[in-house]
């Protein structure tokens, strides 16, 4: 058994009568993802109504500068019968009355204190101060003392002699506790914390009461059992009710009895829920397991439980995934003139001129970077599974439900910058954090760089883990320090990569995409040679040309580069110097009207779109050509090729397209 750490500290304040509600005990860090921390306030009186109170956090370090951070408005809160009221996340047991976020409160020299006064009174960074000041600890965890902020609070006369309170080392088990000797004396003591218990065990003894369930995840027309125990059985039957809405999920996606009573004498209940299966599609829901209300002489050890209802009716998109592509099915939104500017241009004018179309003041719309997991939502929805989203780099389907919220990433998945952020430049405003919808939104031109943290065109759902491992590194060869995505994996979203990273060189002033792999230039990312190979290896499927389609219904800008992949080597490759003439590119020959049919392929295909005789380049993914053959549209062309991705290069009139094929 670990034996815990404990520190003596005694401070002498004036007799308690200078205020009716105090901090009883703080655990300002825990092992882990900090997940445990809470905060208790102690009443003089139990029952007592805390209307008129706030709790202020203050950061004590260089760069907080002895200013708030995170506020509690205490308005409509009450103790309980021992005068105890308990502020933490869900995960701490038993479960507090007031309920806040995982990982929240600093641990370094750092500050909480109680007001009288409303959470407005206490904006983000207001220095510490003693006006309205109830009372106040001073905390550490094994940190050097913050003489600033000790100065701050000593000028009240009450705390004259204040000190920091040390409840640890970084990742303790220890809380700090406050207690009050015969002659009113205050001591704070770190040891074994003791959320909602009186400090020094006295009080009314609550009975817990705990929630079960053998499973976190359901299917439609599963049906479950709840189990709700007790510490000790009950002296009298136990009458209480549980909800299970949250959200969407309502009284009509179940049934089942809601009331619960533990007999008398007794410590157990459990009541069987039966999830309907409707044929709606309504994604997968979560439900919410939470006591309605409980008697005053017990408390709940667990609750708000979560469970994952599958939702069956999910639908499938007419097209593939990134990794099984489909071309053809999805056209182009794009206005009948949206390029037409760009004609007869070349070099630098060709360049200047599409930037002046995706950047076009007025025009373009910049969202909150909040903003972007709604459009996520919609624009990377996994085609074989509409409650998923697709995975950048991992080539998999994840819940939507797994959005990453906290520290923790495994096997959640959140929002990737394929142009990295700390190479472009980009970062949050507070704005940011607000998810105010498609028809709000900032004014934006080519030179608000800014606004690259939020460009849907640049930003895809990702793994959490795989985000962390890229890192900000360049595209490229590992061995080089650039990044190629995970091992096993068939690199299908080469392309979609490629052209992301190029549309933002273009879209904003002040970025680069360059050859090799520059250390600290701003505003540079490498590497121009591998993303223009996985460009051209890797054409725009129907996969990427309707997430072009979402992004443009939010941003009223589209990326070129998908419409139009061969610009790419006009503006960087093998065409820098010729002319742009969409009507030969575009009109003429239409890439979207080109289809391979059937594809995936168990052997032949037919090419539909070919206006006259067309040559068929065969390419495995590796760049190596293994096949030519002729074809036009009123012939069937057998392939005997194996089992594979390959490249078809269609050439006719002078005119060439690219298309990747499946073959089973």
């Amino acid at each position: 058994m670990k034996r815990p750490l404990l520190y003596f500290i005694s401070i002498c304040f004036m007799q308690l009568t200078f205020g009716q509600i105090v901090i009883n005990e703080l655990d300002c860090d825990t092992p882990g993802v900090d997940d445990m921390e809470f905060l208790e306030l102690l009443s003089d009186t139990p029952n007592f109504p805390l209307d008129g109170y706030v709790v202020v956090f203050f950061n004590g370090s260089t760069s907080g500068m002895n200013s708030s951070y995170f506020t509690v408005d205490l308005d409509g809160y009450v103790t309980d019968i021992n005068g105890l009221l308990l502020i933490g996340s869900n995960s701490v047991s038993p479960v507090p009355q007031v309920l806040i976020s995982e990982n929240v409160f600093q641990n370094g020299a750092d500050a909480v204190a109680i007001y009288e006064g409303d959470d407005v009174d206490f904006p983000e960074e207001t220095v510490a101060t003693i006006d309205n000041l109830v009372d106040v600890l001073l905390y550490d965890t094994s940190d050097a003392d913050d003489v600033d902020m000790i100065a701050i609070f000593s000028q009240d006369p009450r705390f004259t002699d204040i000190q920091q309170i040390n409840e640890g080392p970084s990742n303790n088990t220890n809380s700090i506790q406050r207690f009050v000797d015969m002659d009113d004396n205050v001591t704070y003591t770190s040891t074994v914390p003791t959320p909602r218990q009186l400090n020094d065990g006295s009080g009314v003894v609550l009975n817990g009461i705990s929630i079960g369930i053998a499973q976190s995840q359901y299917n439609e027309d599963d049906s479950f059992d709840i189990t709700f125990t007790s510490e000790t059985p009950v002296t009298e039957n136990l009458n209480f009710n549980i909800l299970l809405d949250n959200f969407g999920f309502d009284t009509s996606d179940f049934t089942g009895n809601t009331a619960i009573t533990i007999p008398i004498n007794q410590t157990t209940a459990s009541t069987t829920i039966t999830l309907i299966d409707d044929t709606d599609d309504e994604g997968d829901e979560v439900t919410r397991v939470r006591f309605e209300s409980l008697p005053a002489a017990y408390l709940a050890l667990n609750n708000n439980l979560q469970i994952r209802i599958v939702d069956n009716d999910f639908t499938m998109a007419s097209f593939g995934t990134p990794l099984n592509p489909t071309f053809g099915n999805v056209t182009s939104t794009q206005p009948s003139s949206y390029y037409n500017s760009l004609d007869g241009l070349a070099d630098t004018e060709l360049r200047q001129a599409l930037q002046d179309i995706i950047a076009e003041e007025g025009v373009v719309r910049a969202q909150t970077y909040s903003d972007i997991l709604d459009v996520l939502v919609e624009a990377d929805q996994n085609p074989e599974n509409s409650n998923q989203v697709w995975l950048l780099y991992t080539e998999q389907g994840r819940a939507k439900l797994d959005l990453q919220t906290g520290s923790n990433s495994n096997g959640k998945w959140n929002r990737e910058h394929t142009y990295p952020r700390s190479r472009g430049g980009f970062f949050d405003i507070e704005d940011d954090e607000i998810a105010d919808g498609l028809e709000s939104y900032w004014n934006t031109t080519a030179d608000s760089l800014r606004h690259g943290n939020s460009d849907a065109h640049a930003l895809r759902a990702a793994d959490g883990p795989e985000n962390s491992t890229r890192n900000n590194k360049h595209y490229g060869d590992p061995m080089l320090g650039g990044y190629d995505g995970p091992m096993a994996t068939a690199g299908s979203f080469y392309g979609d990569v490629a052209r992301s990273v190029l549309y933002m060189a273009i879209r904003f002033n002040g970025l680069e995409v360059i050859n090799g792999y520059p250390e600290n230039g701003p505003g540079e990312l490498g590497d121009l040679e591998t993303l223009l190979d996985w460009h051209r290896n890797d054409p725009p499927d129907d996969y990427e040309m309707n997430r072009n389609n979402v992004v443009y219904t939010w941003q009223f800008n589209r990326n070129p580069l998908i419409d139009q992949p061969d610009l790419v080597e006009y503006i960087w490759g093998t065409n820098v110097g010729d002319v742009w003439d969409q009507q030969l590119s575009v009109e003429e020959f239409d890439a979207n009207a080109i289809q391979i049919l059937p594809n995936p392929t168990r052997g032949s295909i037919a090419i539909n779109g070919l206006q006259s005789e067309a040559t068929v380049e065969v390419f495995s993914i590796e760049g190596r050509r293994v096949k030519i053959l002729k074809a036009d549209a009123d012939t069937t062309v057998d392939l005997n090729l194996t089992s594979g991705m390959y490249l078809l290069h269609i050439t006719s009139e002078n005119k060439t397209t690219i298309k990747k094929l499946i073959v089973r």
